[in-house]
């Protein structure tokens, strides 16, 4: 489908969802953010749910002006999958050794390693910029110097909520790795300050939602909050790097006989601030729940713990401002999902995937989710798939 434009205080709200299958809600979130002075554009995706101030599944346009709550509380959220050379006929007829193996390797929920993970050990690593990363870490917000220790040793680990690790298979048979996860505690920290400090500035006062209160170009709390962003944004992507690298680590460990390859890894961010330009202006695009999906960009959009996921090609539709959906998105929240369904119904609709299926994840349970093959269909105009993934095993947090 190509976009429905709903009318917007200042802009028109561009949808890639029926208006009418969006919670109410999560459109009247929509239509306070398009009310915002700052606003040059506004794009909703397919998986568009109710979020904290502005909806999941929104990209925000802004010029001169950026809105932390806008960005999400897990700064730099994203998806890493890399395809390698084992296939299916590889596969052991049972998985859980191999989920044990990834579980051992990568802390999940609010675990963390014992010791900081140094890249070095990994061999072919990507480490550019680490050191240099880390010793920006003096430059971050008081308010969270305290959790440098932590920081580190929770850089390489998973989380919880709706962050996975995944093996999967496309429909050739090609074994896949996946992984979502994003900055972490020390970026739900750094955010939740920078809201705090946004809500108390004098031009946010008057806002009709105070969640939506922003930063301002060229004054000290705007420099404040980009730098601190721009560095969890980094964490983030190393968080996945250093996941994707014991993940692999553990795969070549557990096939050695096959000597698995591994091609390039694709990455994105989907909850993130990036600087473009559109329409000749220098704006700040704010994806929440998006991908960027610029021509030629590589993506991951994943569907639920039980349904399968898919590799993307950007198309490069300026009207979304170069965007995609992130994922599924939810069609009801955590706790209807915990009232509604039952750990039966979560082994039922898992069935073949090798996972947790007890109550602690049933607010993850597939059917929680849009369905993934309508919200792929809805943006036939911003990407086009490259490939179908299913997975075998799925390890959560």
């Amino acid at each position: 489908m190509s976009y429905v434009e709903v009318p917007g205080a200042k802009v028109p709200i561009r949808m890639w969802a029926d208006p009418a299958s969006v919670e109410e809600s999560a459109m009247r979130q929509l239509q306070n953010v398009a009310t915002l002075p700052w606003i040059k554009g506004l794009a909703v995706m397919p998986d568009v749910h109710f979020g904290k101030g502005a909806t999941v599944g929104s990209v925000i346009a802004m010029r001169g002006a950026v809105c932390p709550a806008a960005v999400g509380v897990d700064i730099g959220c994203g998806m890493s999958a890399v395809k390698t050379s084992l296939t299916a006929n590889d596969l052991p007829g049972d998985l859980s050794r191999l989920r044990s193996k990834i579980e051992q390797a990568i802390p999940v929920g609010r675990g963390m390693h014992d010791d900081p993970v140094e890249p070095e050990r990994f061999h072919g690593m990507a480490t550019a910029g680490w050191d240099d990363f880390w010793s920006r870490f003096d430059g971050v917000a008081e308010a969270v110097k305290f959790r440098q220790d932590r920081a580190t040793k929770q850089m390489g680990t998973l989380g919880s909520g709706n962050h996975f690790i995944e093996f999967c298979l496309d429909e050739a048979g090609a074994v896949w790795l996946m992984l979502h996860s994003g900055s972490r505690n020390i970026g739900k920290e750094l955010a939740d300050h920078h809201i705090g400090v946004a809500q108390k500035l004098a031009h946010n006062q008057g806002l009709v939602d105070r969640d939506l209160a922003v930063f301002i170009a060229d004054t000290p709390q705007m420099a404040a909050y980009r730098n601190d962003l721009f560095w969890a944004q980094e964490y983030a992507k190393h968080n996945r790097a250093l996941m994707m690298a014991l993940f692999q680590d553990v795969v070549r460990k557990e096939f050695r006989k096959a000597k698995v390859t591994f091609e390039p890894v694709i990455s994105c961010h989907h909850n993130y601030v990036s600087e473009e330009r559109y329409d000749g202006m220098d704006l700040l695009v704010t994806r929440k729940g998006a991908i960027r999906a610029g021509s030629g960009d590589f993506g991951i959009i994943p569907g639920s713990m039980g349904t399968g996921s898919y590799i993307v090609k950007g198309l490069g539709n300026e009207a979304s401002f170069n965007s995609a959906s992130h994922g599924a998105g939810r069609r009801m929240s955590r706790g209807a999902a915990k009232r509604r369904f039952t750990a039966k119904d979560l082994e039922e609709q898992t069935r073949g995937v090798e996972c947790r299926k007890d109550s602690g994840v049933v607010d993850e349970i597939p059917g929680a989710y849009k369905p993934i093959e309508k919200v792929i269909d809805q943006q036939r105009d911003l990407v086009e798939v490259v490939a179908k993934l299913k997975q075998v095993i799925c390890v959560k947090g």
